[in-house]
């Protein structure tokens, strides 16, 4: 009886360990979002994001995840004019659309994401869309009161409502990934802010209707004040939230809109935009917000140095970085 314990005890140590299983997916880097993200503004949008059958969602193939050199495919699922319920897993439709986190579950376990870049808030509560067409308006009428007088007083309430539900959005996407198998340490999660589209730096000819119809004292206030706190208040979520975060406030500094005078060579941000080809891929729905959808947004140019910026900040392995323009004139992460 011994000696057969024996001779079995032998025969499983005898048995080799079998090595785990590799998995030999194809890698992928996701970005979730807004315009901002999607590559509003960039052109080159994806057929069936351009207004076909009620879908704005205008996803650039020249958006800044496809910029960016972290893995074998690049997939944008950010959608233009997404709000954060619209990135969470709630039961939403954005420009007939589901929830995005969702989606996400999918790609992750089609692929093995190693990086999800997420770009949400501007659509809350700061409006950020609807407050850019009220300073347009404070600009047709110069007797009326400033844009910058009513932010002062509304702003930091804004972000403050804001805050949480990108929490809940953050959240959400770090559980969508969960249920698609992933351990929290095993990919990059990354929120960023966003980059001030204006300046009061512009040249004085170009701020009206040829361009940026804005006031100098409005812009000026956007670039200084309004956009460094939605970052900050981003920051926060971040660290709430226990993931990444890289602050875009500055990414376009003196490369805003109409910041180049007469050209927009080296600008980064685009102006005044009014696309008539709207009309074209999406039809009557065109008319009105649709067809300026574009203005005001990061250009292609800007995504490439976008992308660049989060392949550095990736690789880098650090929580927080800013993206700053150095003397190269690139965009590089600082930590």
């Amino acid at each position: 009886m011994v000696g057969a314990l024996l001779a079995a005890g032998a025969a499983l140590v005898a048995v080799p360990v079998t090595a785990a299983a590799v998995d030999d997916r194809q890698t992928a880097v996701v970005s979730l979002g807004d315009s901002a993200m999607s590559g509003e503004g960039a052109g080159s949008y994806e057929p069936g994001t351009e207004g076909e059958n009620g879908n704005w969602c205008h996803r650039s193939t020249q958006a800044m995840i496809h910029r960016t050199r972290l893995a074998d495919r690049t997939v944008n699922l950010a959608c233009s004019g997404a709000d954060s319920a619209n990135v969470s897993l709630a039961d939403t439709v954005h420009y007939t659309e589901g929830s995005q986190a969702r989606r996400l579950i999918e790609v992750a376990r089609q692929y093995r994401v190693t990086a999800v870049v997420v770009q949400v808030g501007a659509n809350d509560d700061p409006r950020f869309a609807d407050t850019m067409v009220d300073c347009v308006a404070a600009w047709v009428n110069p007797f009326g009161p400033s844009c910058r007088s009513t932010l002062e007083r509304e702003w930091p309430a804004r972000l403050a409502a804001m805050a949480p539900k990108v929490e809940v959005a953050v959240r959400d996407v770090r559980a969508a990934m969960t249920q698609a198998g992933y351990a929290d340490t095993s990919y990059d999660l990354v929120l960023t802010s966003y980059a001030s589209p204006v300046t009061e730096k512009m040249d004085r000819y170009r701020h009206g209707p040829q361009g940026c119809p804005l006031r100098l004292a409005d812009a000026g206030y956007g670039r200084t004040v309004a956009v460094p706190q939605l970052s900050e208040a981003l920051r926060g979520v971040a660290t709430r939230t226990g993931v990444k975060f890289l602050d875009f406030s500055r990414a376009t500094e003196n490369r805003e809109a109409c910041s180049k005078g007469d050209t927009t060579t080296g600008e980064w941000q685009r102006r005044l935009t009014v696309d008539p080809y709207a009309l074209v891929s999406g039809g009557l729905d065109a008319i009105g917000i649709h067809m300026a959808q574009q203005s005001f947004h990061p250009n292609a140019a800007a995504h490439e140095q976008l992308g660049r910026c989060i392949t550095e900040f990736v690789n880098a392995r650090v929580g927080t970085a800013r993206c700053l323009e150095g003397p190269d004139g690139a965009l590089h992460a600082v930590a």
